[in-house]
């Protein structure tokens, strides 16, 4: 996204076309074509999404050079979204570049630094050069750019109050600190004035002394304060992964922590965020994600797809079912258009499905609806239809099928139903596979035979609900 929204820049001066600046979106090869599918494909985050605030928390190393140049593009279009944004950063390899500076040596003990004096003077150095760098790449307005014609207001303050860590293990950390207090109220005024909120990890306390606090920290208690809809890291890895070395797309918050405690696939980063992220979601924050630093445009792709490309970490099991509310009727069009244009599903006016919406089981996945089953029951001939049995195509192989069709099954049974009937022209070896049998049209209810298509010819399945 950031590079079709970047470089693809034909205009110099309002009216002025320069016509050795080809757009990178061509018809002749189709990516015009991807490039309008993508962003009516991310409509519903973008709606989803408005008004909803955003803690990104980065790292050094993502704090200078073409990282920071690529994560500054996307979060000006985040902002321009209508996405509220804190950033938190740190600088780690700063701070050891100027303690190298000035011939000292880093001490850490558990991944922690210990900041004594000389130290601090060096953090302080290196944070806020670090952040009037970072400030610098938010501030930009180029031509031929992303940023073209937009301005960012970058804010920040006193909003935390540190208390000393304190010794552990016999060591002291002296000037190493932890969060105190977080003034959220004064960070969500300066999102209502659609500021972008910066947060250095250097904090003071009520005696006035400065303490050095984890990047990570700050951002899981900043989340926590202002309520945030995501807690995000940039991050050495992809993401969690499995045992075999392969991205875990989405956790809950407990599994993770049984990731967490077997040591299974975690980098060096993931030691250090993932025990926030999973504190975070359990505290209140709405979603947790790992992001590779590395991978350019890596925010827009997590959070405007429905695959995503990190680990999102959630309290509570990310699949959500439930029956379906008049509100659902467009998701629910949006869902079953493309399976209707080629013949999967029958078409619906929109106004049936109005009328006919509380027949519906929906499923979704991060708030956008993925999935959805009806059914119709024949009473009189203790028989239903399962219909409009529909997943997204990204979604096939996650189960939902099979967990819609168990919950129409359990409603048909709870009406006291002894058979499930469904027309396919598509899925006959599915529904053959979890235990329906064929039978003819003439074996339908009464009232389904006579609405039979006959040019359309769909297989007619049945099965006995026990």
């Amino acid at each position: 996204m950031s590079k079709a929204a970047g470089s693809g820049s034909q205009y110099d001066q309002p009216g002025e076309r320069i016509p050795e600046a080809p757009h990178p979106l061509s018809l002749q090869d189709g990516s015009a074509a991807a490039f309008v599918g993508w962003m009516r494909h991310s409509a519903p985050y973008i709606h989803a999404f408005g008004g909803k605030t955003f803690v990104i928390a980065f790292d050094g190393e993502v704090a200078q050079g073409e990282r920071m140049q690529r994560l500054a593009y996307d979060c000006n279009l985040l902002a321009a979204l209508g996405i509220r944004l804190v950033l938190v950063h740190g600088a780690r390899p700063q701070i050891d570049a100027e303690m190298a500076r000035r011939g000292l040596t880093p001490v850490f003990h558990k991944d922690l630094r210990v900041t004594d004096a000389a130290a601090l003077e060096c953090v302080k150095a290196a944070m806020m050069v670090t952040r009037v760098e970072i400030e610098a790449k938010l501030s930009q307005g180029l031509p031929n750019t992303p940023m073209a014609g937009s301005y960012m207001r970058v804010t920040g303050g006193n909003f935390i109050t540190a208390r000393p860590l304190g010794v552990i293990d016999g060591v002291d950390f002296q000037y190493t600190g932890a969060v105190r207090r977080v003034i959220g109220k004064e960070i969500v005024a300066d999102l209502e004035q659609e500021n972008v909120v910066l947060i250095t990890p250097l904090a003071p306390s009520p005696s006035g002394e400065i303490f050095n606090i984890t990047m990570e920290e700050v951002a899981t208690e900043v989340a926590v304060a202002i309520g945030a809809e995501k807690l995000v890291f940039l991050c050495d890895a992809p993401g969690l992964l499995d045992a075999q070395g392969k991205l875990v797309s989405s956790v809950t918050a407990d599994a993770a922590a049984r990731a967490l405690a077997e040591g299974t696939g975690l980098t060096e980063d993931l030691h250090l965020y993932l025990p926030r992220a999973i504190e975070a979601v359990r505290r209140g924050v709405g979603r947790a994600h790992l992001i590779d630093r590395d991978l350019d445009g890596g925010l827009l792709l997590e959070f405007f797809t429905h695959s995503g490309v990190g680990t999102l970490i959630t309290r509570d099991p990310i699949f959500r079912f439930r029956d379906a509310r008049p509100e659902d009727v467009a998701a629910l069009v949006a869902l079953i258009a493309p399976m209707e244009a080629d013949g999967t599903l029958v078409r619906r006016s929109r106004e049936l499905l109005e009328k006919e919406i509380e027949r519906f089981v929906l499923v979704e996945y991060d708030g956008v609806v993925v999935g959805s089953a009806a059914i119709y029951p024949f009473s009189e001939e203790n028989a239903a239809e399962l219909a409009c049995l529909a997943v997204a195509p990204e979604f096939r192989r996650a189960g939902i099928g099979e967990e819609l069709l168990r919950r129409i099954e359990a409603r048909a049974r709870a009406m006291g139903l002894e058979r499930l009937y469904v027309l396919t022209t598509r899925t006959a070896h599915w529904f053959l596979e979890r235990g329906f049998r064929e039978v003819g049209p003439e074996a339908l209810p009464r009232r389904k035979r006579e609405l039979y298509n006959y040019q359309r010819r769909s297989k007619v399945f049945v099965k006995e609900l026990q």
